[in-house]
């Protein structure tokens, strides 16, 4: 693997993509932030709004937030084929531009139009400048797993900003105002990844370039042990589902509850509902390496720590910390409001279960998947992510009629059995995924090398 120049112990590279990744996660995190408070906001109000019921504004919700990351499967097929990952992440950074841009025309039309454009633009730019990522690190290299935790902090450095400034200004001051602001930011990140291009140059090239460096890997059939991958893979892409069917209630059902059940007053400053939506990312931003080193100093020591292993607990995690939102909607039953510490603890949870579960998830991918599918994996993986989106939407709608404080508590016990049942099964998945995690280099390429003898002889 080319020799890469190196800034902290990782290649420069990392951190181009960590920073243009955190201006598109600071425009869609905005977004996120605004939606649904825009859509239930009153047509007649001092800041007016679409005027939605809540069913339909959740509904609406998980809708969007699914076809966001769907869109990955085109975008990933796009980068495969035809342009490569970095003129496809190029071509989506730009697209989001114009979507944040149109967004902040205050017209039916442009609220559409600005949708379409951030659907189609994520869809370039997340699973292809992930699979950069991964490029970055050859096969065994220790580092990748801490990599995609330091590129992970960058998504919510952006997201932190997001919600203390797009939020703000978008709830305060004009909800057009805050999507126009997200835009900027984007435009920010495009110029950064155009500046950066020097450090890129052995990664996300043309579908022609990618195929004369790895050709022996590309021109055959899979094997059975790519195949036992592709296997896990989906299993894992399940768990994604789960992990972000419940977490992704925090844009929805519990914006919701922080804007209308929440005490949210301090003296006689009241706290922005919008502002919760940045407490997941300070406290990924603090606790992101101390995790990441947790599960590295676990696997130096020969403990469990396979990524199936990290996800199962992360969606255990993340499950406990809806007990505290089952605890404000009792307080709220009881009292007519509940604390804001309810939704700091709720949070802190989820934030670990998800720094144990999310970076874990897409470093994984890029260990497993077949080069010649590689961006149509990582596109796969944000599929998953978009279903989980779409299934948050779904339970949201279902609290308005099942009851709050009986779906935090639902949540909670699925994600319990669930992240124990896979456990339950972890020797076999391990199996199947043929130790791609402990492989050297050397290792990786001697594997590859048998497997295309094999197929040779075969045909």
């Amino acid at each position: 693997m080319e020799k890469q120049k190196e800034l902290f112990g990782h290649p420069v590279g990392l951190y181009i993509l960590f920073f243009t990744e955190l201006w598109e996660r600071f425009s869609y995190y905005g977004m996120r932030a605004l939606l649904v408070l825009f859509l239930v906001a009153s047509t007649n109000g001092q800041n007016p709004g679409f005027g939605w019921t809540k069913v339909d504004a959740l509904g609406l919700y998980g809708i969007y937030t699914a076809l966001v990351y769907i869109s990955s499967i085109p975008g990933g097929i796009l980068a495969d084929k035809v342009l490569g990952q970095k003129k496809t992440v190029m071509l989506g950074g730009w697209l989001l531009v114009a979507g944040h841009s149109v967004l902040a025309i205050q017209a039916e039309w442009a609220f559409y139009t600005g949708i379409a454009l951030i659907i189609a633009g994520v869809g370039c730019l997340k699973p292809n400048i992930s699979s950069m990522v991964g490029e970055l690190y050859a096969p065994g290299d220790d580092r990748r797993d801490k990599g995609f935790t330091i590129f992970y902090i960058g998504i919510n450095v952006g997201a932190l900003i997001a919600g203390l400034t797009v939020g703000v200004v978008g709830e305060v001051y004009g909800w057009h105002y805050g999507f126009g602001m997200a835009g900027i930011g984007m435009a920010l990140g495009q110029i950064g990844f155009l500046f950066g291009q020097k450090y890129l140059r052995h990664v996300g090239n043309s579908p022609k370039e990618f195929a004369a460096t790895h050709k022996a890997a590309l021109n055959k059939p899979l094997t059975k042990i790519e195949k036992d991958r592709v296997v896990v893979m989906l299993i894992s892409f399940l768990m994604i589902i789960v992990f972000w069917g419940a977490f992704e209630q925090a844009g929805g059902l519990m914006n919701l509850y922080a804007a209308e059940k929440t005490d949210r007053t301090i003296g006689s400053f009241t706290v922005p509902a919008t502002v919760f939506q940045s407490v997941n990312s300070f406290f990924i931003i603090s606790l992101g390496v101390v995790v990441a080193n947790f599960w590295y100093r676990r696997k130096k020591r020969g403990s469990e720590s396979s990524s199936i292993f990290k996800m199962a607990m992360g969606i255990i995690i993340m499950g406990l910390g809806f007990v505290f939102m089952a605890l404000a909607s009792n307080q709220y039953e009881n009292e007519g409001a509940s604390a804001m510490y309810w939704l700091i603890f709720a949070y802190l949870f989820h934030t670990v279960g998800e720094l144990s579960a999310s970076p874990v998830a897409l470093s994984y991918v890029t260990k497993l998947a077949p080069l010649k599918y590689y961006s149509l994996m990582m596109g796969a993986y944000f599929a998953a992510t978009g279903m989980g989106n779409y299934l948050a939407g779904w339970v949201g709608q279902w609290s308005q009629t099942a009851g709050e404080k009986e779906i935090f508590i639902g949540i909670t016990i699925f994600c319990v059995i669930f992240g124990g049942l896979v456990i339950a099964i972890l020797k076999p998945l391990k199996r199947l995924a043929h130790n791609a995690e402990d492989m050297t280099e050397e290792e990786h390429t001697a594997m590859l090398n048998t497997q295309e003898i094999e197929v040779n002889k075969a045909l």
